[in-house]
């Protein structure tokens, strides 16, 4: 038998099943913790265009899938580098063939909406960080025709003023790299031995410094070196130890610095293993008692726990990500674990909402791999349905928080 409602009681059903459907949504809405977005060299199509793919991340299991409009072009070709704006409403990809920085406005979805697209004073960016005002580009070499891959000179970092939001008008657009001098660039030099080649590899900020790894390709073995700048009240860089760099392993590969900005992390792909540096107020480095630390082979990213009780490094060639614990008061590392990843790990983030999953960017299967940090069963735990399945050759990552400072 069939019951047969009347009027009203099938208006009171309806609603009934709209409330319901909404709470469904908001229910299914608020497992979305974080939008991680992945850099991915190699696009399917003629043109060659890297492409982002999109993640939502769910809460309560740390799971990855792709939003629907999933990927969305770089705007360039091969992007290597993300960062995004302090207030998570614009990402920014460095696409290195193009020599260009595209910026996109992040959706309340996640989804990405291109913007507009400046060219870097140099050659070949590798690397970006952003604070609330600015955003920092490393260049493999410094502009042309001065410097090329057939006549190489060392790399520079350029500094780019970030818009802020005026009435109607949003902010994130960037403006022309700050002046050095009658340069548009910091060059990166030995001022004894001014004509030799550095190579830059990495970036990180921390406050009001930057930090900057290369290596001198003019010497067999080759010499790392990290660069310390002064970030000045307008973005202006102020080199420390009268820009002296600090020497530093063989080849700096990826570099960290723990919450408070007192120790800073330098991984060296050649020597497998981690540089431990402590920062004075004034931007000078010296070296960690106990350092370095073991890492696997070609340890190529690092990442630091923003609560700071772990450090995570991904090792290239082992395909794993060692798991570090981090003694605040010292600085030192100690390994936890190692933890198999997909082949050829590239890059490392924490999700910036909960600090609880930890993902790697692999970059020669195409995928990502997850990980939640837990207290009970070790460090990390394997994340569900992990790996996930990205475009061809990751190469970078970068997230936000859902509903995050700016978002809503």
């Amino acid at each position: 038998m069939r019951m047969k409602l009347n009027k009203s009681g099938q208006l009171a059903l309806a609603a009934a099943a709209s409330l319901l459907v909404a709470g469904l949504i908001t229910a299914c809405g608020t497992l979305t913790v974080d939008f991680v977005y992945v850099a991915c060299s190699k696009a399917a199509g003629p043109d060659n265009y890297g492409e982002i793919d999109v993640f939502e991340v769910n809460s309560e299991s740390g799971r990855m899938r792709q939003i629907p409009t999933s990927p969305f072009p770089s705007g360039g070709r091969d992007p290597v580098a993300e960062a995004v704006s302090t207030d998570f409403l614009n990402l920014y990809v460095v696409n290195q063939d193009d020599n260009n920085i595209v910026q996109f406005a992040i959706g309340n979805d996640g989804k990405i909406y291109p913007q507009n697209t400046v060219n870097t004073p140099g050659v070949f960016p590798l690397a970006t960080a952003t604070t609330t005002a600015n955003l920092f580009v490393l260049d493999t070499y410094q502009p042309l025709p001065t410097c090329s891959p057939a006549e190489p000179c060392s790399g520079s970092v350029a500094v780019f003023p970030i818009a802020a939001a005026t009435g109607k008008t949003p902010g994130g657009a960037l403006g022309s790299p700050i002046a050095n001098g009658n340069l548009s660039y910091w060059p990166l030099t030995l001022p004894a031995k001014p004509s030799d080649v550095l190579a830059p590899t990495a970036m990180a900020v921390s406050g009001s410094a930057l930090y900057v790894t290369a290596y001198d390709a003019s010497t067999s073995p080759t010499t790392g070196y990290v660069f310390s700048f002064a970030i000045g009240s307008g973005g202006a860089l102020t080199p420390a130890n009268n820009g002296v760099p600090f020497a530093v392993g063989v080849q700096p590969s990826a570099i960290a610095t723990d919450p408070t900005g007192k120790f800073v992390y330098v991984t060296d792909f050649i020597q497998g293993k981690i540089n431990a540096l402590v920062a004075s107020p004034g931007g000078q480095l010296s070296l960690m008692a106990g350092e370095p630390f073991g890492a696997g082979d070609q340890p190529s990213a690092i990442a630091v726990d923003p609560a700071g009780g772990y450090a995570f490094v991904t090792n290239s060639l082992d395909s794993n990500i060692t798991a570090y614990m981090l003694d605040s008061n010292s600085g030192i590392l100690r390994p936890a674990a190692s933890y198999p990843t997909g082949t050829q790990p590239l890059a490392v983030i924490i999700d910036p909402s909960t600090n609880h999953y930890v993902y790697t960017a692999n970059y020669l299967d195409g995928t990502v791999s997850g990980f939640m940090l837990t207290n009970t069963n070790g460090p990390l735990i394997t994340t569900q349905n992990s790996p996930y399945t990205a475009n061809p050759q990751p190469t970078a990552m970068a997230a936000i928080t859902h509903g995050g400072p700016g978002k809503k």
